[in-house]
């Protein structure tokens, strides 16, 4: 009898092993690749009307706080991918932000943020980024120990 509960326990141990391995390597693969596939975020319509020209909106991206605290990238209509990874349009050094790890989307000349999935979370203000939000200029958005702002 107490060789089948020591096979027992073996076993059970080894299927635990196991699921840590598997819990880890998800989190490894969402790190690196940019959150959950097969994920679709909810987007926002684009505005029906068209853009006013005179309208005045952000016109640059300026990082108000950590260690790429100055730097400045002028808006356009594409999209701008902040992260660590080399390809991204704002490339953080920072141990907090994950390699794909939020958005800046123009929509209609307004400029909305989303989160990729990312571990430690995107903040505009004090509110975590859940879905698109739209930014208002001056608004802060906060990765790890950095700090954005969207400026005229």
């Amino acid at each position: 009898m107490t060789e089948l509960v020591v096979q027992i326990f073996r076993f059970g141990f080894l299927l635990l092993l196991w699921l840590f391995i598997f819990a880890a390597f998800r989190v490894v693969r969402a790190d690196l690749f940019g959150g959950r596939p097969g994920r679709v975020a909810a987007v926002p319509p684009r505005s029906a009307t068209p853009k006013k020209r005179g309208a005045r909106g952000p016109k640059s991206l300026v990082v108000t706080a950590g260690p790429l605290s100055g730097t400045k990238i002028t808006l356009g209509d594409q999209p701008i991918l902040i992260g660590r990874a080399d390809d991204s349009t704002l490339v953080l050094t920072d141990d907090f932000a994950s390699s794909r790890h939020a958005r800046l989307t123009n929509r209609g000349g307004q400029w909305y943020v989303e989160d990729l999935g990312s571990t430690n979370g995107t903040y505009l203000d004090q509110q975590r980024v859940q879905g698109p939000l739209l930014v208002a200029p001056g608004q802060p958005i906060r990765i790890g120990q950095t700090a954005l702002e969207l400026r005229s």
